[in-house]
């Protein structure tokens, strides 16, 4: 552990893929907000486009999908005249950071990672070689900031451990404390969302049935029709949160009420124990409107005004690069390059 004291910042991320769901807001964007908002921490937020190039993107695609994302974290209550708000490849100490730690990092490290094999599948030879090195560069995006903690769901812990590898690494072999060991800020159960037709799987962008999910752009309406669709058991919902484990449904709209009204799943329980679906999915439903509603008619009024959003992140990228540049040079002293 370093014993160097370093200004408490976090760092984050999404790819700027599509689709904003429901999931992103309670499991990511939620949690940015809150921690801006706690004051603890200097906050930097990031739509990360490179990580999105591993795959192919179609350009126009990935120009709309950034914009939409940087609306997406704006209307959430990510406040540029409090947190910095970047777009990845707008500050290349990123990608200069990440090409030392892939000289850092040990294939054998790469090779471990679980979402590397998921993503390949069987394919991995025909992969892009940016999906393998993936991890080195998410490893840059955190460093390069010097930050100190980073909220992450579960499935990136192990992307955040070997960010803590190769920091030791590298202060090991060029005997210095330069770069901090982060601490993984890693979600809650609540914030874990699943789909709307069925309890077992994650909510994803990616599934086929758009009443699975509940989209970011959704309107009022939508919202409220997606809701009173979701799939459910026929029996009522029990007192207690034990009862729900073997009811994923009925757990993932709870969960899913624990969170947007921000109390716990046993106040939650105390509340509405004894209900019929059919007198809770009001209730959901009305709250859900209620919290989300006016973010996707804010992201609408944004992504009708692109002008400032491109403004909102040419001005974080300015304020980022105060930051990364001097880590970066110092980087380069440290590693023997001349000036």
């Amino acid at each position: 552990m370093s014993d160097t004291q370093f200004t408490p910042r976090v760092f984050s991320g999404i790819q700027p893929s599509g689709g904003l769901t429901l999931g992103n807001y309670l499991g990511a964007l939620k949690r940015f907000v809150d921690m801006q908002n706690e004051g603890s921490f200097e906050t930097v937020y990031c739509m990360v486009d490179l990580h999105a190039m591993t795959v192919w993107q179609n350009p126009a695609d990935l120009r709309h999908n950034t914009r939409e994302l940087a609306a997406g974290f704006i209307a959430s209550g990510i406040d540029p005249s409090k947190s910095i708000l970047i777009n990845q490849s707008q500050v290349p100490e990123h990608a200069q950071l990440a090409w030392i730690f892939n000289c850092v990092a040990r294939m054998g490290w790469m090779q471990r990672m679980t979402q590397f094999k998921d993503k390949a599948g069987k394919n991995a030879q025909n992969v892009s070689l940016g999906l393998f090195a993936y991890p080195a560069l998410m490893a840059a995006d955190i460093l390069v900031y010097h930050a100190t903690h980073v909220p992450v769901g579960d499935d990136q812990k192990q992307h955040l451990e070997l960010t803590r590898d190769i920091a030791i690494k590298f202060n090991h072999d060029f005997e210095v404390d330069f770069f901090p060991v982060i601490e993984p800020v890693i979600e809650g159960a609540a914030t874990r969302v699943m789909s709307l037709r069925d309890g077992s799987k994650k909510m994803s962008k990616s599934d086929p049935s758009d009443a699975s999910r509940i989209n970011m752009t959704d309107d009022a309406d939508t919202i409220a029709k997606k809701i009173r669709k979701a799939k459910t058991d026929p029996e009522p919902l029990p007192s207690e949160a034990a009862g729900l484990e073997e009811r994923p449904e009925a757990r993932n709209l709870i969960n899913i009420y624990s969170a947007l009204a921000e109390m716990s799943v046993d106040a939650v329980m105390t509340d509405v124990g004894g209900k019929a679906f059919s007198e809770f999915k009001p209730m959901l439903a009305e709250l859900a409107v209620e919290k989300l509603a006016p973010i996707s008619t804010e992201m609408a009024r944004l992504m009708n005004d692109q002008a400032e959003i491109d403004r909102i992140l040419a001005h974080g990228a300015e304020q980022a690069r105060e930051i990364t540049a001097p880590i970066l040079a110092k980087t380069y002293e440290i590693v023997g390059m001349i000036k």
